[in-house]
């Protein structure tokens, strides 16, 4: 492959009239946007231990009231994108959210997409677009792009939570903005009980639900209980994995990001293709090792980690009696909406 010419082999008045008009000559920068082979990454595999995170989340609640905070939150920044980015990917932002007992962090709506994964504690509820969605452990809560959501605390302990949100996406296409809004008129959730019997779909004989978003919160016990029912189908091997997905499209939960349930066998490892989008990882129940080419992480309950795009990932469960869950998070429906989304047999280069 011939060499590029280079911007300083260019006359510096050139140049400086090339400016001056707000142009730039594209040769001496087309192998850093187009590189051969594999796209250039500034994702990094990182770490973010729970236990080390947990402590200084609680002084963030001493610290600052939630008046004060809106949301108190402790953003999980890739350092290869600069933390004051605050992205964990692209296209993904990560942070750990906080609310103490008699708190409410006052209703908004907002263009980015946001998912809620329950991390600790229980008495927390979100409500989204007047849907009381009551937060446990393991449970998945929506609130998709325009929809009202406030979260209240009539519990005793403290509860968190990880936020996923498409942020970095929305805020790069100059669409993100948010809008305040009052404490919304409360009514039960009834997605999970409508929608909780897979492969039968209420059908109401007149008029179908007008909802872009028929499900807000998908129950951890049913998640798990349908991994449990998924391994026992399918024998000793293979990959146990589910896909949260809109029940009445059979689509992504999402239409940015795409979010999964997945279960480690004991003592499974399972090696997952290497594949465009980045991911991310987070321990519900058991321990991991998660290996993210030449990286190795050790995941504990409620830790959270990612790997950058075209990276080979193995996943092993640390326990040779216990199954190991995991919640992940990547840009797959993304990709594929941009047509980019791509699957290799081998372990991509650098």
């Amino acid at each position: 492959m011939h060499d590029l010419g280079r911007l300083e082999d260019l006359p510096a008045d050139y140049v400086q009239q090339l400016r001056g008009l707000n142009l730039v000559p594209l040769w001496p920068s087309l192998r850093a946007v187009l590189p051969p082979g594999v796209p250039t990454r500034n994702t990094r595999p990182i770490h973010w231990p729970y236990a080390s995170l947990r402590p200084l989340l609680m002084q963030a609640g001493q610290l600052t009231p939630i008046e004060r905070a809106e949301r108190r939150v402790l953003v999980l920044a890739n350092p290869g994108h600069g933390l004051d980015n605050m992205k964990a990917s692209p296209a993904m932002y990560l942070g750990m959210q906080l609310l103490l007992p008699g708190e409410w962090a006052p209703s908004h709506r907002h263009t980015p997409n946001a998912v809620r994964m329950i991390v600790e504690g229980e008495g927390a509820y979100t409500t989204v677009d007047g849907q009381k969605c009551p937060m446990q452990r393991g449970d998945l809560i929506l609130t998709p792009t325009g929809l009202w959501h406030e979260h209240g605390h009539d519990g005793s302990e403290p509860v968190v939570w990880l936020d996923v949100l498409d942020l970095p996406l929305v805020y790069y296409m100059e669409a993100s903005y948010h809008v305040n809004g009052t404490r919304q008129a409360v009514q039960p959730g009834q997605g999970e009980r409508l929608y909780a019997r897979g492969g039968l779909l209420p059908t109401p004989v007149f008029q179908r639900s007008d909802r872009a978003y028929p499900m807000l919160r998908y129950p951890w016990a049913e998640a798990k209980a349908a991994l449990q029912a998924l391994a026992a189908a399918q024998g000793a091997d293979g990959a146990v994995q589910l896909t949260y997905v809109n029940p009445e499209t059979g689509g992504h939960a999402q239409n940015i990001l795409g979010f999964y349930a997945l279960m480690l066998r004991p003592g499974q490892t399972l090696q997952l293709p290497v594949r465009s989008p980045a991911m991310v990882f987070h321990q519900i129940e058991g321990g991991s090792t998660v290996q993210i080419a030449d990286t190795r992480f050790t995941l504990d309950p409620a830790d959270t980690c990612c790997a950058p795009g075209y990276t080979a990932v193995t996943l092993a469960n640390r326990s040779a009696t216990a199954p190991a869950y995991l919640f992940l998070a990547d840009e797959t429906p993304l990709h594929t909406k941009l047509g980019v989304y791509e699957q290799r047999d081998g372990a991509a280069t650098a």
